[in-house]
């Protein structure tokens, strides 16, 4: 799965004997570490009202279960609660799904649930579809092994991407293939499971995020993104079949692979990680799509990746396509188009961070807006999603530190942040058409700031004053080019 440096203090010990030393962790230096420190130092000093516009709606010191009684609790003997780390979130209905996949052999249930209407500050988990379902009884393995994301299709689907792997930072353990479950959210019943079929994946696949195109619900398809072997699966539901698409676009950039999270130093070599869909009128999408280790952003048309003959064709490899750049530490892990306003937004995990761009511009740092960003609340985003209402949802969870440490149960470790996709976005360049292309979005602020009045980088943030874009970009430059000098 994460391939990791040695995350040792620089005094020798091991971090994780010795979690209060991890802030003096160290991978060796990254070439952009100070450009990106100049970068903040210039932006935070701008006012930040305009921003960040999520609230808390849940936050855990550690994960609890909602055991109905003493009985169910003594068929999970193995459970512990230091185990239990969230990752994953979907809204459907009048449930809010939140996955913890099996870390170790501690994890009760890997996919869950909390009412919506829940207003406590840490909900108890509802495993779904039931305890039984995770349960290792006489039937062997569970329904459900270890997913790490879902997805909830406007056809009352909800598709679990199942990796089959159990206590992923002990003892790995292949209990299942990489499994694609597919439930019935009218009646908690699995509609399908899928086995990803051996020639399609390898030793090191690690299916760790999902996307659907449910245009047709009889025709939809799922685009299952494999990190370990860089590729992407792709599922259709009216053939129940799937085919393996394989682009150089998918594999880490091996300059991109050094993460430093809260002073949490480590170094992975994730491929193919983050897929976003946008749908277009001729019932095909764009897929957004990067690897984990990468800067860089791209995209395809599904009409290519549906079509499984053209797709493996040579020709087709142009087809695929280059946007740009998030610039220094802009590693992103998981990103989601809303479709009412085709805003994309993205996590960045070395910035405690959610960032977008609206599509349809050019993929450049004056058209990327800082929506979010917390060294406390923010800690390592790790999902996001939004709601067929317009809300915008996040999971982060202190990842880095779960790993390589050691998480502090007096304080909050997972939150769930969530804010409408309007407010979110209000007062960055968000909220306004693409500076530098033509839109037939119109803006979704009636008080929009006009171009060339606010600016917000995948770094920055909305100054709320009358900033220059070109001055800002100049100084900008300027302070990435000292970087570089120095370093």
């Amino acid at each position: 799965m994460w391939r990791t440096c040695n995350t040792r203090p620089a005094d020798g010990t091991d971090i994780k004997s010795h979690p209060e030393k991890r802030t003096m962790s160290v991978c060796g230096r990254s070439n952009h570490g100070l450009a990106t420190v100049l970068l903040l130092a210039f932006l935070g000093t701008q006012s930040t009202s305009a921003i960040d516009n999520l609230r808390v709606a849940h936050q855990w010191k550690s994960l609890e279960y909602a055991w109905p009684d003493e009985d169910t609790r003594q068929l999970f003997p193995a459970y512990n609660r230091e185990d239990n780390l969230p990752l994953g979130l979907e809204v459907a209905g009048d449930k809010l799904f939140i996955t913890v996949p099996r870390w170790r052999s501690g994890v009760a249930a890997s996919l869950n649930y909390i009412k919506l209407n829940d207003t406590s500050e840490s909900p108890l988990l509802n495993p779904y579809p039931s305890w039984e379902a995770h349960h290792y009884g006489a039937a062997g393995v569970p329904e459900v092994v270890s997913t790490f994301r879902i997805r909830a299709d406007r056809c009352g689907r909800l598709w679990v991407l199942d990796t089959g792997l159990a206590d992923i930072l002990g003892s790995p353990e292949q209990q299942a293939p990489p499994t694609l479950v597919v439930y019935d959210l009218a009646n908690d019943q699995i509609l399908r499971k899928f086995v990803i079929p051996e020639m399609q994946r390898t030793g090191e696949s690690l299916f760790a995020n999902i996307a659907v195109e449910d245009e047709s619900c009889e025709d939809s398809f799922g685009y299952l993104a494999d990190l370990g072997s860089p590729g992407l699966v792709v599922y259709s539901w009216r053939r129940n079949v799937s085919w393996l698409v394989k682009h150089h676009f998918f594999h880490p950039d091996p300059q991109s692979g050094e993460f430093n999270v809260s002073g949490v130093s480590f170094q992975w070599k994730d491929g193919l990680f983050g897929l976003a869909l946008a749908p277009a009128a001729d019932g095909y999408s764009t897929l957004y799509f990067h690897p984990l280790c990468s800067t860089m952003e791209f995209s395809v048309n599904t009409r290519l990746l549906r079509d499984p003959e053209r797709a493996m064709m040579p020709d087709s490899f142009h087809e695929f396509k280059v946007l740009g750049s998030r610039g220094p530490n802009g590693q992103s892990s998981v990103s989601f188009l809303d479709p009412s306003t085709g805003i994309l937004f993205y996590a960045l995990t070395n910035l405690n961070a959610i960032a977008c761009w609206r599509s349809g511009g050019k993929y450049n740092i004056l058209e990327q807006g800082r929506v979010y960003m917390d060294n406390v609340t923010m800690v390592f985003p790790n999902d996001l999603k939004v709601d067929r209402q317009g809300n915008i949802w996040v999971l982060s969870d202190r990842l880095p530190t779960f790993m390589y440490g050691q998480l502090d149960p007096n304080d909050y470790n997972f939150r769930i942040l969530t804010g409408s996709v309007r407010e979110a976005v209000a007062g960055t360049v968000c909220s306004m058409p693409p500076i530098t292309s033509s839109s037939r979005s119109p803006p979704i602020s009636s008080t929009t700031p006009k171009v060339g009045v606010r600016i917000a980088g995948p770094l920055g943030t909305d100054s709320g004053q009358s900033t220059n874009v070109s001055s800002t970009l100049v100084l900008l430059l300027a302070l990435a080019f000292f970087a570089k000098i120095i370093c």
